[in-house]
């Protein structure tokens, strides 16, 4: 099982091995900004390494919106972002579940989602799996309650679309950490990407403020967590503080 870390963008072999990480994650461009991606100058030099690589898209990006001046946007980005994601030699491109606005019907965020595939389509497909992820909060969100994720893999499955499971954001949703991979599972038959993350705030938060597996400042047992990884039997990324993550990496590491 590999497991690796949410690392800055800047240097993320030197991370990587400061962390003993056989995988990272990290953003191509601004996380909070439109900017066209390019592929990471380290790219061959983690692939050489044996280092899995995941991008994760921009969180301004929405593609669920009704909104055309951010619907349109954000179909282009997730594009640019996969071929990025593709030439940087990535295994996903992780894309937030995005939402509508109050009063909007989420039967229409959920076709937009539909059309996203449908129009690559056309074009080949995108060139790397995009990992949709659950949220932690948000009325008219995609991908915070799991039958809204069972509306939306309606939409999506056909194009194999794939899933990732962020922990922190499951338990802020008021979901049973214990039967999560059972459930999800049932719905999207995969869990391709484990975001294993605590939680700064109590179980139905809303919140999403990650904190380290075995910090005191999570609110989640350590070893619910590991049997969560043990039961998607998936590649985990742990988005925890920077100064958590090889302590973090470590436990998983002996637990597992």
């Amino acid at each position: 099982m590999q497991i690796g870390a949410h690392v800055r963008d800047d240097a993320p072999l030197s991370a990587a091995r400061e962390r003993a990480a056989d995988a990272v994650q990290f953003f191509l461009a601004d996380p909070q900004g439109w900017k066209k991606p390019q592929p990471h100058p380290q790219a061959a030099d983690l692939a050489d390494a044996g280092i899995a690589v995941y991008i994760h898209a921009p969180y301004v990006l929405n593609v669920a919106s009704l909104n055309n001046r951010i619907r349109i946007p954000s179909r282009k980005a997730v594009a640019q972002h996969a071929a990025a994601a593709a030439e940087t030699k990535a295994r996903g491109l992780v894309v937030h579940g995005g939402h509508v606005r109050q009063g909007e019907d989420p039967a229409e965020g959920l076709a937009n989602w539909r059309k996203l595939f449908e129009r690559q389509a056309e074009q080949g497909g995108f060139e790397v799996p995009l990992l949709i992820e659950n949220t932690a909060g948000g009325a008219g969100a995609m991908a915070r309650e799991l039958d809204m994720i069972a509306r939306l893999w309606d939409e999506v499955a056909d194009f194999g679309a794939g899933f990732c499971l962020d922990t922190c954001h499951a338990y802020a949703a008021g979901w049973d950490l214990a039967e999560t991979v059972e459930r999800v599972q049932a719905i999207t038959g995969r869990i391709d990407l484990v975001h294993l993350n605590n939680s700064r705030d109590a179980w139905g938060s809303q919140r999403d403020r990650h904190a380290g597996i075995v910090s005191e400042a999570g609110t989640i047992d350590p070893e619910l967590l590991v049997e969560v990884v043990r039961e998607a039997a998936a590649p985990v990324i742990v988005e925890t503080p920077q100064d958590d993550q090889a302590t973090d990496i470590e436990f998983l590491r002996e637990r597992l």
